[in-house]
């Protein structure tokens, strides 16, 4: 029986080190530049977030999760050892692991997150889901283009963010992220699918949209982030070279988010009826701008 880590909201390891002074937490603000870039493009990027040692403990428990038969898979959310409905392409796509490993469970809690998040919520961080995307060497999947709120409406009003981080290095051979600069000012879209078919998203835009899609990649060394708006349209194209290409999402909403639905939010989780405040087990406050000296 795996021990379910969602019941524990602070670290429980030592793998993040939690910031006492000010100074400390200073350091790891983002500047004024980096701020005014996600403000006027809808993501920014290349931003230290793992350390060797922090890089190599999320990779052997991916390892481990990526086995169909691991003990904590009735933990997850979702599980999907292949997204696409292609064997030749797989994209192994998981939400939930969080509940399940050590160190993915700490990662919510790496000041190094918690801080610029804070930022560009402008708000306290409270926890909406992880994702684990393994795109395998030569035949890795796409994750094709989408907007994240498309799928996350049942949560209201939109305040959310995502930060993507690389457990390898990510380029564009081996499938990095791909962001649509200023996207993050278009209307919501109709859900065109995650896998499969990179060019269905074009049925669903505008004629001024289509002359705007001018995709850029995002190529990130391990342990560096983007963090993207949750208008922000981007995907990603197949791994073509002889090593993986791994990647943890971390998102996030400011305090103060809903529920816009009477179902449950997230698979196998309790429901939170429609205009309540998100909050409890499975949706914890993950940092107070506020308070940053008290870990939680």
């Amino acid at each position: 029986m795996v021990l379910d880590l969602s019941t524990i909201h602070r670290p429980i390891t030592d793998l993040f080190a939690w910031p006492r002074h000010a100074g400390d937490w200073n350091a790891l603000r983002l500047t004024d530049d980096q701020v005014s870039f996600y403000r006027q493009h809808g993501y920014v990027a290349g931003i230290r977030m793992l350390e060797p040692h922090q890089i190599d403990s999320l990779r052997q428990e991916l390892a481990d999760l990526v086995n169909p038969a691991h003990a904590g898979r009735p933990l997850f959310y979702e599980y999907n050892s292949n997204e696409s409905s292609d064997p030749a392409t797989v994209l192994f796509h998981a939400l939930g692991a969080w509940r399940v490993t050590p160190a993915l469970h700490d990662v919510l809690w790496n000041p190094k997150f918690l801080q610029p998040a804070s930022q560009l919520l402008n708000a306290p961080v409270r926890f909406w889901h992880d994702q684990i995307f393994f795109k395998p060497a030569h035949h890795g999947g796409v994750v094709a283009w989408h907007q994240d709120y498309s799928y996350w409406t049942r949560t209201q009003p939109m305040a959310h963010l995502s930060c993507w981080i690389g457990l390898d290095d990510s380029t564009v051979d081996n499938g990095c992220v791909h962001y649509v600069p200023g996207s993050h000012r278009w209307n919501l879209l109709p859900i065109t699918g995650l896998a499969n078919d990179m060019d269905s998203i074009q049925t669903v835009l505008s004629d001024e949209q289509r002359r705007e899609f001018t995709p850029v990649p995002v190529e990130l060394k391990a342990g560096e982030a983007s963090f993207h708006h949750p208008l922000m349209v981007h995907g990603s194209y197949e791994n073509k070279t002889d090593r993986a290409r791994r990647a943890v999402v971390i998102n996030v909403f400011a305090d103060g988010v809903r529920s816009a639905s009477d179902a449950a939010l997230l698979e196998g989780v309790p429901p939170i009826e429609a205009g309540e405040k998100m909050g409890g087990q499975f949706f914890p406050l993950l940092f107070d701008p506020e308070t940053p000296h008290q870990q939680k």
